[in-house]
């Protein structure tokens, strides 16, 4: 069995840069900072990121997930939540949830001048299925494998 850090300074671990996401979609989310502290600890049930979003970065295309939870927790600076509702100012102390199965697509976008970092919480299943609010892509995810498909089902690409 791996042994895991009792204690970490989330910085210590790596980042993971930008996303996944099949070209141009990716590039509103291209400065992103993501890192795995979930995968630090070895946890299995759920995931637990400490991500870093610079001015103008955005955390994800507008998206809800089928079979997924998702939790933010604003650490710092200010956000802009957006969903179905509108708009929405997060900062220092805020968080926000997301049902899965709720149809409310969401992202978090920096509009400020400064840094702003958050804890992002989900649950870790097998299986998913995310759509994209605004945008003509889906990303499916079977036997813990995601993969990005249009509308209709077309294989984009591979996010492995």
């Amino acid at each position: 069995m791996t042994k895991t850090p009792a204690v970490l300074d989330p910085l210590s671990v790596a980042p993971r840069l930008g996303s996944r996401y099949p070209a141009p979609h990716d590039k509103a989310v291209a400065a992103r900072e993501k890192r795995a502290l979930g995968d630090a600890f070895c946890l299995s049930q759920f995931g637990v990121n400490h991500v870093i979003l610079p001015p103008g970065c955005w955390s994800s295309q507008r998206h809800w997930h089928a079979g997924e939870d998702e939790f933010i927790y604003v650490l710092s600076g200010s956000l802009t939540l957006v969903n179905d509702q509108g708009r929405h100012v997060l900062t220092p102390g805020q968080c926000a949830g997301f049902r899965a199965g709720d149809g409310n697509g969401h992202h978090l976008i920096n509009e400020t001048a400064a840094p702003a970092a958050y804890l992002e919480v989900g649950t870790r299943s097998n299986e998913d299925h995310v759509r994209y609010s605004d945008i003509d892509m889906q990303a499916v995810k079977q036997d813990g494998k995601w993969a990005y498909v249009d509308g209709a089902g077309k294989f984009l690409k591979s996010a492995e």
